[in-house]
């Protein structure tokens, strides 16, 4: 009886080690966060339909619901919902990253820096912006894109790429934050049909002097050849990395109920998510998360065919709405993902995922 109840013993010890073991495991090295801005379900579902049935969002096999009202709107901004998913905390439109009093919220992005992890940054708008801003800037107004821009030399982020050239080099208080740059030894790139050059080290690429055009207008594939430079150089770090990606201008082509600049935008965020995934399943240490902050134009697809991968779309509005917004996870503690949840949960859902949770 007492051999039964020693190796009973034994086998549970086993069962719990190797638990915690698949646990660690489970835990990933690093986080790719892709955000479409204004990216609603009817966008992802056009994209679907043109795609065949062939998108790369629909890969993950994670889904979930985010809702994304501001603490004192419906309607979120950017600023308010980037706030939420990068700090887990509600605030008003227009802050970025403080509470309604000014008081500082602590970013994924900081907190992954202060756990040894590489960071970064990739926007289709200016770098200063208010979504890549709330995850590296502390605000009362998402349009103080000077100010946000000095808040880059207060964190050590290791790559950001964007437009907004201008709010670092032309300032009204004639500060040269380029200069500051360099002397912190950033490798810093305007063109970015350069930074094939870069290999290593702490990087700025500012490749417009305002926001980025189109991509239909020339901008090209500079999310995709952004996107992936920064992961090559950030994934050099033998702690892992945080970064945030985002397609910016499907927000713009939303506002401006423009359903071509709409459907090339999203499918341009689609095509890099691919390739974000292909990275992902290679390296099989990478949590990818899909999501949108927001939906913008009140987007539905009216008609449509499938086989053609045709489709006909309708706007209900020139600004944001409050419906929630899908979410895809793929790669380790993607499963953790599913559900329905505040924008605020992706935040603390980042925090378990790279274990930071109680340090």
């Amino acid at each position: 009886m007492k051999k039964l109840i020693y190796l009973l013993i034994i086998l549970f010890l086993f069962s719990a080690c190797t638990e915690k073991e698949k646990t660690k495991e489970s835990k990933p090295k690093n986080i790719i966060l892709m955000i479409g801005d204004g990216m609603g379900l009817s966008q992802m579902y056009a994209v679907y339909t043109i795609k065949k049935d062939n998108t790369n969002m629909a890969r993950c096999k994670h889904i979930g619901l985010v809702n994304t009202s501001s603490i004192d709107d419906l309607i979120t901004d950017s600023a308010a919902s980037g706030t939420a998913i990068a700090t887990g905390n509600k605030t008003k439109n227009g802050h970025i990253c403080v509470d309604k009093d000014g008081n500082k919220y602590t970013t994924i992005l900081e907190i992954a820096e202060e756990h040894g992890k590489a960071t970064g940054l990739v926007a289709t708008s200016t770098i200063t912006h208010a979504t890549p801003a709330a995850f590296i800037a502390h605000n009362i107004s998402r349009g103080d894109y000077e100010g946000i821009a000095k808040d880059f030399l207060v964190t050590d982020i290791d790559v950001f790429f964007g437009g907004g050239k201008n709010h670092f080099a032309k300032r009204k208080d004639s500060l040269n934050l380029i200069d500051s740059l360099k002397a912190r030894d950033y490798n810093i790139v305007f063109d970015v049909d350069k930074i094939s050059s870069i290999k290593n080290g702490k990087t700025a690429g500012l490749f417009y002097d305002e926001h980025p055009p189109k991509r239909s207008e020339g901008r090209n594939d500079f999310l995709e050849k952004a996107s992936l430079k920064a992961i090559e150089i950030l994934d050099q770090d033998e702690d892992g990395f945080f970064i945030m990606i985002e397609g910016s201008q499907i927000d713009w082509a939303g506002h401006a109920n423009n359903q071509e600049f709409l459907l090339d935008e999203t499918l341009e965020f689609d095509d890099v998510v691919g390739k974000i995934l292909d990275f992902a399943e290679k390296d099989g240490e990478t949590l990818v998360i899909i999501t949108a902050d927001h939906e913008c134009g009140g987007f539905t697809v009216v008609d449509g065919d499938l086989e053609k991968g045709t489709i006909k779309g309708h706007f209900s509005s020139g600004n944001h709405t409050p419906v929630m917004v899908p979410l895809y996870a793929y790669g380790p503690g993607s499963e953790d993902f599913c559900g329905v949840y505040e924008n605020t949960e992706i935040f603390e859902k980042m925090i378990v995922a790279f274990g930071f949770e109680g340090k």
